[in-house]
């Protein structure tokens, strides 16, 4: 996430976008060293950033126990002109790493996006509940890819690199009052598909295909976890 006054943006604590979330069971600033001894001291590990401010991928990355800042990055999402899906979200996967990057130089920052592709038309989030029936009408019956992609960089090695998980979903045939009935109990507005998967949007599928089980709310940990080891931050070794 010198003698001069700190800048705004670069001090979390004056960045009212910025959050930090300790690790499970551990306080802030501990490293298992041994103040005793100081030979036995290891090298800090870098710091990590999410940037994303989406509770979702928040509450996933909590799995992996590392202490972590959430940094909302200054993307513009808008898809480029015939853009595929899957090229939209690793774009703006590593558009959100490196903009926060920019501002957390010495730290492992962790990018997302998520897109909803029918047919090779992506699907935005509804954003309302009428934009919401008219997605779920057309899923229906059909299948659909999520195209989850993750990047992450690291400005002070020169890090950068993504990986794609993309989820097939197969969605039941629903009837209008099944997706009324759905819509008003969960509300899934700000979700891409206008579904939860994590929650009761889950009735609505038949089936579902990833290599990567996070993948689908927001956040694939298996290529998380593939790409921290790579920026040198192994989730094993840093608990």
């Amino acid at each position: 996430m010198p003698t001069a006054m700190p800048d705004p943006k670069s001090d979390p604590k004056s960045d009212p976008k910025a959050d930090t979330v300790p690790a499970p069971g551990h306080e802030r600033g501990e490293r298992g060293e041994h103040p005793e001894h100081p030979e036995s001291r290891v090298l800090p590990r870098p710091p990590l950033v999410l940037a994303s401010t989406s509770r979702y991928r928040r509450e996933l990355l909590q799995r992996l126990r590392l202490p972590f800042e959430v940094l909302a990055p200054e993307v513009d999402e808008t898809p480029r002109p015939g853009e595929a899906p899957a090229a939209l979200a690793q774009r703006l996967a590593l558009a959100k790493a490196q903009a926060v990057a920019a501002l957390r130089p010495g730290a492992v920052v962790i990018g997302s996006d998520q897109v909803a592709d029918l047919d090779g038309e992506p699907l935005g989030k509804p954003g309302s509940h009428e934009a919401a029936v008219a997605q779920l009408q057309r899923m229906s019956g059909r299948r659909l890819v999520f195209q989850t992609a993750v990047a992450v960089v690291r400005a002070d090695t020169g890090f950068a690199q993504g990986l794609l998980a993309p989820v097939t979903v197969e969605v039941r045939t629903l009837d209008a009052a099944e997706i009324e009935r759905y819509l008003r109990l969960e509300q899934p507005y700000d979700c891409a598909g206008s579904a939860k998967s994590e929650g009761l949007g889950i009735s609505l599928l038949a089936a579902v295909h990833s290599s990567d089980p996070t993948a689908l709310v927001g956040l694939p940990l298996i290529h998380t976890c593939t790409l921290l080891r790579a920026a040198g931050l192994d989730p094993l070794a840093a608990n």
